[in-house]
């Protein structure tokens, strides 16, 4: 008897795997909303205690203290985590638009924005960012203790107006400054060495840029009539429906580097660009910038480009909030 399977059996197979894991994942989720809804109960009725019935530490102690006692195998309940069911629900019950979505989180993500976030706006960023990328708790807290918002936030109020101008909405996707902490760079390294590195480590850089973006290629040719140029990096952004081509320089930003970068950026409209796509969207990515010097160069540019710098080492979360004030 032959142990081989046809491809078509396979392909039968595969679809019943596939009902089998979307019917766990289904599952997953209505087990998570419901474990939320009983948070948001639970949160709602401490509330009205304290506020009616002058509930306090000691009270909540001895409500634990019972559940536990009543019912050992119930997890979760312990006076730290009633408290912050307590803040969980008065944070977000007069919140028409965020009271709906924070159901969409595990507990444990909705607890990492509500204690990392100063604001409302803040806590909006992350959540919104948090479902539409399935963060896990690892990913979610790199991307909150590496400032994602406030980086976010002050590449938006930067952004030149051939980037506002063009069809598709880049706000909310480009950031002022990428966190390259995790690359393992020599001491005098050139550019051939941090594009070899960002290709090495490209899982993080990718969680870096947004889950949107997708890796096309390293040292991408482009042939101009009988000459050849290599773009550094080139990526497809799902969500814009164009490509985002990184230039990488090791130094601080020149006016003189936006020339190369918006002849890549043509070349690639005219050639590599598809009927339906949008107009392609440049990165200088540099070592260091000045905010002046670079706006007074992009103001010539006609090109939809975006100048960035990078770290090695993480920026403290209070400068980028006083960068952003």
């Amino acid at each position: 008897m032959s142990n081989k399977v046809t491809p078509v059996v396979t392909d039968s197979f595969e679809e019943v795997l596939h009902l089998i894991t979307t019917a766990k994942e289904k599952t997953f989720n209505q087990i998570n909303k419901t474990l939320l809804e009983l948070y948001w109960s639970v949160g709602e009725y401490v509330s009205n205690k304290t506020n009616r019935n002058n509930w306090g530490k000691s009270t909540v102690e001895e409500l634990s203290i019972f559940i536990n006692n009543k019912h050992p195998e119930i997890k979760g309940f312990t006076p730290r985590n009633i408290w912050r069911m307590k803040q969980f629900y008065e944070l977000y019950v007069d919140d028409e638009k965020l009271s709906p979505l924070v159901t969409e989180l595990g507990w444990t993500n909705n607890l990492l924005i509500i204690s990392s976030s100063k604001t409302r706006e803040e806590r909006e960023f992350y959540i919104i960012l948090a479902i539409k990328n399935r963060y896990s708790k690892r990913e979610l807290e790199r991307v909150i203790d590496t400032g994602t918002f406030e980086r976010v936030m002050l590449s938006d109020a930067k952004m030149s107006d051939q980037i506002k101008d063009l069809p598709q909405n880049s706000t909310g996707i480009f950031k002022d400054s990428y966190m390259l902490d995790f690359l393992d760079l020599p001491t005098n390294y050139k550019e051939k060495d941090l594009q070899s590195a960002l290709v090495t480590n490209l899982k993080d850089f990718l969680l870096e840029l947004g889950a949107s973006f997708t890796f096309v290629g390293e040292k991408v040719r482009i042939e101009v009539g009988d000459s050849n140029f290599e773009a550094d990096l080139l990526f497809y952004h799902r969500e814009l429906q164009c490509l985002v081509v990184f230039e990488l320089k090791t130094t601080k930003f020149e006016p003189s580097h936006l020339g190369q970068l918006n002849f890549y950026m043509e070349a690639l409209d005219r050639d590599h660009k598809m009927p339906h796509e949008n107009p392609t969207i440049g990165v200088l990515l540099c070592r260091s910038k000045n905010d002046e010097v670079v706006e007074l160069a992009l103001n010539r540019s006609i090109s939809p480009t975006m100048v960035s710098e990078y770290e090695t080492k993480l920026i403290p979360k209070e400068l980028l909030r006083q960068r952003m004030n």
